[in-house]
């Protein structure tokens, strides 16, 4: 078995067993058994760290069934080969060189040495950092609910928003919290954290230690921390100045609140679709342009090595480098003063193809099993769904069954990679030794 298909079937399992744990009376509110679809949809959304829902998870799920899907989005964000290589390591054992190439292209790393120590500075990042939102999310829900269910609700969010998950305890999500600094700010640095990368979390680490220790020879950060973040930074604050001018003239949005409360709202509304999808504003009653600014920011996601999805943020730079180098009229793709391989162009060009694809064959199926439904709600679901994002105009639980499973599939694809996805279906290519002569095409 190849190691793509391994890492699918590995997703595809936990779905599963996923979803068995979530039809089961213990995990329902009502001590019932649950609908199959709903514990299928659920499981998946969990496992792909998507966060759409066709109930409400505060009430149709018990005690038990919200811990299971903070599990699966916890086993989701960190991804199947790092939990099974933790479990590895937790019970002594040592892996192999199979089980080194599977992490290795899990986690899109360029070698196989240090894979044990990498997996245990994921998981000490992912400790530290929820553990933090936990404590800094405790003074705002233990007033309000008690020390028992605060803790929870804290525990719960701060997991969700790491994992750029999405599931909320709350019927509206965050808006009941919309005017909280510490919600919104700590919500929106877990997602950022989390979605940023952890190779780029360990880069900034080691960069600020060795300031602080006045260390002679300090990190130069890589080429991927320089995309990562650069491109971040302009997402988020450019996402923040579109929302503010569009929504701030909605009065069902932004409309009627103070100035301050309108940045902090745009602020939080440019970072959740980075693949997060909890929400401070009803989704469903933004402008047209507001929602397509959400489409197009779910589309991008998050960053490479971290828990959120979309086409990520090296793959958009690399595009619209190829595209400045074609405008220019050069024959390079420059990056910081790095030349881009022809290898990793391919790559893009082929993730932004085959992710379009999946976006319009969904929502084309959408659009013919739900036909009376509006195409800009069909096709905010479906990016967000591909996306792993989360965030819904409100049509999820009562678009049809058979939308659901177009959903479900759109979800899995998004969350394992349409390119692992393919290597598992056709197995791993095998470079070419034949070399065809070269002809001109017109383009354009």
């Amino acid at each position: 078995m190849t190691v793509a298909r391994t890492i699918c079937l590995g997703f595809l399992a936990v779905i599963a067993i996923g979803a068995i744990l979530l039809m089961m009376p213990f995990s329902t509110s009502g001590g019932t058994w649950n609908d199959p679809i709903v514990a299928l949809f659920t499981s998946t959304s969990a496992v792909c760290v998507t966060g759409l829902a066709v109930v409400d998870t505060g009430t149709e799920f018990s005690f038990w069934g919200q811990l299971v899907i903070m599990l699966l989005a916890q086993i989701g964000g960190l991804g199947y080969m790092t939990t099974t290589t933790f479990l590895i390591l937790l019970i002594g054992r040592r892996f192999d060189l199979r089980q080194k190439v599977a992490i290795q292209q899990a986690l899109d790393r360029p070698g196989i040495s240090g894979s044990s120590q990498i997996i245990r500075s994921i998981i000490a990042t992912t400790i530290i950092f929820e553990i933090t939102g936990v404590f800094l999310l405790m003074p705002v829900f233990v007033p309000e609910y008690g020390w028992n269910q605060g803790i929870w609700l804290a525990l719960f969010h701060s997991v969700n928003a790491w994992n750029n998950a999405g599931f909320s305890l709350f019927k509206d999500s965050l808006i009941g919290y919309q005017s909280s600094f510490l919600v919104v700010f700590t919500m929106t640095g877990l997602i950022i954290f989390g979605g940023i990368g952890y190779q780029v979390i360990l880069d900034m680490y080691i960069w600020l230690r060795d300031r602080i220790i006045k260390k002679t020879n300090v990190l130069i950060f890589s080429l991927d921390f320089k995309v990562a973040t650069s491109t971040t930074i302009i997402l988020l604050l450019g996402g923040t100045i579109a929302f503010f001018c569009i929504e701030s003239r909605n009065p069902e949005t932004l409309g009627g609140l103070s100035f301050t409360h309108q940045i902090l709202l745009a602020w939080f509304q440019s970072v959740t679709p980075r693949t997060a999808g909890f929400n401070t504003i009803d989704i469903g009653k933004m402008s047209n342009a507001g929602l397509f600014i959400t489409i197009a920011m779910m589309f991008i996601g998050a960053s490479p090595g971290g828990t959120g999805g979309g086409i990520k943020t090296t793959t958009l730079r690399v595009l619209t480098s190829c595209t400045k180098s074609i405008l220019q009229g050069k024959e390079e793709v420059l990056l910081y003063d790095r030349k881009i391989a022809i290898s990793l162009i391919l790559k893009a060009v082929g993730v932004f193809v085959g992710s379009i694809i999946t976006v319009i064959v969904s929502t084309i199926l959408i659009s013919l099993t739900d036909p009376k439904l509006a195409f800009i709600q069909i096709l905010f679901e479906v990016v967000s769904a591909f996306g792993t994002v989360g965030l819904s105009t409100g049509i999820t639980g009562s678009v049809s069954t058979a939308a659901k499973l177009i959903l479900i599939a759109t979800m899995y694809i998004g969350r394992v990679g349409i390119l692992l996805l393919m290597s598992a279906m056709l197995g791993d290519p095998r470079p070419s030794r034949i070399h065809y002569p070269e002809e001109n095409l017109l383009v354009g």
